[in-house]
């Protein structure tokens, strides 16, 4: 019986767990035990400060680990916990989820898994720091280790057509502002890809196509047969927006995914915005 557990088992993995074939027994953590909507996902409590023997039995046993928890104020909650369970048991591929935050501000120009990182925000130095200490436990312990930078996610309940139907959609236009996405179903892909071939190294996980956001939601709106909302100038919008999405506007950059494809091989899905909006909206998305 092939294993893997979910440390941190929110939308992407729980995705993941959804659709692949390559495990016959999955473990997921959640800080705590609740209706998760994955019937056979076996679900165990864990609140990144301590784990239980229940958790520390399960993760000796594994074949594999799929790393979602976010760090927390002192590192990597799954290394300080579990670091020796996951050194001496039997698990061999490990890929964690981070961001392409990582890279910081470069003004719209183009980032590959070369470019240096420069994070710009405590949270995405957070990510880096932890992609580090996998990368080294890995060198030391002989686990191989496939750091996914993401893209913005988006996917069932959670993407532009939802937000117009909820009234909450916002044309926020910053001149020269890009980001890419990516969507859920292709994260699936490249996580089943990094386990199947005992995948290495940093791949960057997102779309052939860095977009403005106010583009996305027109284009939304278009496929609901509805005006899209009024433009809003990013100096109008900022003082009614929260902390994080400030820091999302003030980093501008292209992401490129060649690595992805040609290493392993994964042929996207959804390759822009506009084919994962018609495939969600075919499935009823945002309509009332």
């Amino acid at each position: 019986m092939k294993t893997l557990v979910c440390l941190g088992l929110g939308y992407s993995a729980a995705h993941y767990v959804s659709i692949s074939k390559q495990f016959d027994r999955v473990i997921g953590t959640t800080r705590s035990l609740r209706e998760t909507g994955q019937p056979l996902v076996e679900m165990i409590a864990f609140d990144g400060t301590t784990a239980s023997p229940e958790l520390i039995a399960r993760v000796d046993e594994c074949d594999a680990l799929l790393i979602s928890a976010p760090p927390g104020q002192t590192g990597d909650p799954v290394l300080a916990c579990l670091a020796e369970t996951i050194a001496r048991g039997r698990t061999r591929s490990i890929v964690y989820l981070s961001t392409i935050g990582v890279y910081g501000d470069t003004g719209g120009a183009w980032v590959d898994e070369e470019s240096v990182p420069k994070p710009g925000s405590v949270r995405s130095a957070a990510r880096l720091a932890a992609e580090e200490a996998w990368r080294r436990f890995g060198a030391e312990n002989g686990k191989a280790i496939a750091i996914l930078r993401l893209a913005g996610i988006y996917g069932p309940g959670r993407n532009a057509l939802v937000t117009l139907a909820e009234g909450t959609a916002r044309r926020t236009v910053k001149p020269g502002q890009v980001f890419n996405r990516i969507h859920v179903t292709d994260i699936a892909q490249a996580i089943d890809a990094c386990f199947a071939q005992n995948a290495e190294g940093v791949f960057n996980l997102a779309d052939d196509e860095p977009a403005p956001p106010q583009d996305v939601i027109a284009f939304a709106a278009e496929l609901l047969g509805q005006a899209a909302p009024p433009e809003i100038p990013f100096e109008d919008a900022r003082a009614g927006m929260s902390a994080m999405a400030q820091s999302f506007y003030a980093e501008n950059r292209r992401v490129r995914n060649a690595k992805l494809k040609q290493t392993l091989g994964v042929k996207l899905a959804y390759p822009t915005y506009r084919e994962g909006l018609r495939a969600l909206f075919a499935t009823g998305e945002g309509k009332k």
